[in-house]
């Protein structure tokens, strides 16, 4: 049997009849209705925040994160990691900004807080860091540097739905964070994502953004695009988040397994949990070092797919060296993220997987 490298989470057929059977009724398919409302006051309590805006994705929920925050000043440069899917990149260069690369901590592979500093010119208006693998980023240090500079900070959070720092929901620090709830998170709305924000003067213009600019029934009083969630997508929201703690459980105990059979495997790289950090446990990566394992990541993966197990080397390559990057930014050196992407490979994870999978997952990295 295919094993994919993760699964979309989704409730019981009847469960999603039962919350959509209210639209049917209505007719009010889009357009922020009542099951939009509903589903983003449920959404707020959930990850703790005091501002959210729903949106049709989380890669446009970025990018017009950039532009309500008043970021796209021509010139303009972007603090950002090179160890990110590229979504994130493409928001800031799609917002006529420079993206500058930082690397990235081996430990965790987030942004290195210390080494942003150095990269802070008169023409940076913002970090963008992105939360790795459910693992955070030192928020702490990043705030303090952008109080230092009077910059803008949008985290990338769209592996980190659900995760805490300190009891504190992630999507709090910052200016604003975007989840995505594309059919591969942790949490999905089948496509879908959100900015929380802390600062209500952000409201309108991201209502704005997401709706044509339309600030009444006769009045259009600013440039914006359509990027509204949709009824249906928002009841699957509804539906998924109902379940979402049953969800991260079931992750968890593919996680401890995985723990329990790799742990301490030479050659073989885990990440640690992180001090005051509540996962989500959205992904299981392992770095591979050949040298001392025996075998190339390559190899691993080959052998994998060979026995129709699909993990993915994810980020590869680092964001700098992608083809449509790399003449324009492959100046930009970013050595831990490069030999972390030569590395990494992150293994089937989803909550319905099997733990004899797993089992069998692992005797094949090991064998």
């Amino acid at each position: 049997m295919s094993i994919r490298v993760t699964r979309s989470s989704m409730p019981k057929l009847e469960d999603y009849v039962e919350e959509i059977k209210p639209i049917f009724k209505s007719h009010h398919l889009t357009n922020m209705g009542p099951v939009y409302k509903k589903f983003q006051h449920q959404l707020k309590e959930y990850l703790q925040v005091p501002e959210l805006s729903l949106f049709v994705n989380g890669h446009i929920a970025l990018e017009m994160a950039i532009q309500a925050l008043g970021l796209c000043i021509p010139g303009g440069e972007v603090i950002t990691t090179s160890f990110t899917f590229v979504s994130t990149t493409h928001a800031i260069v799609r917002s006529n900004l420079k993206p500058v690369f930082c690397d990235i901590r081996e430990s965790d592979f987030t942004i290195d807080p210390d080494k942003i500093e150095a990269l802070i010119t008169d023409k940076t208006v913002a970090i963008i860091p992105v939360h790795v693998y459910g693992n955070i980023c030192d928020v702490e240090k990043i705030n303090a540097i952008a109080k230092k500079y009077s910059l803008k900070v949008i985290y990338d959070a769209a592996h980190a739905f659900g995760v805490t720092y300190k009891g504190i929901g992630i999507g709090n620090y910052g200016d604003a964070s975007m989840f995505s709830f594309h059919a591969t998170k942790v949490f999905n709305t089948i496509e879908g994502g959100a900015i929380a924000f802390q600062d209500n003067k952000y409201s309108v213009p991201l209502h704005e953004l997401k709706n044509f600019g339309i600030h009444g029934p006769e009045d259009v009083e600013s440039i914006g695009g359509n990027a509204k969630l949709d009824e249906f997508r928002a009841a699957m929201g509804i539906c998924n988040l109902r379940r979402i703690d049953e969800c991260i459980n079931a992750r968890k105990r593919v996680y401890n397994r995985y723990i329990e059979r790799l742990s301490g495997k030479k050659g073989l790289r885990l990440c640690k949990p992180q001090k005051n950090v509540l996962a989500n446990y959205a992904y299981f990566p392992i770095c591979i070092y050949q040298d001392d394992f025996g075998k190339s990541r390559d190899l691993v993966f080959n052998q994998l797919a060979d026995r129709e197990i699909h993990a993915r080397k994810y980020f590869y390559p680092a964001i700098n060296e992608l083809h449509c990057y790399k003449e324009r930014y492959g100046n930009q050196l970013t050595p831990h993220a490069h030999d972390i992407s030569l590395r990494v490979l992150t293994l089937p994870m989803y909550e319905e997987l099997d733990l004899e999978d797993v089992d069998r997952i692992c005797d094949i990295v090991l064998e």
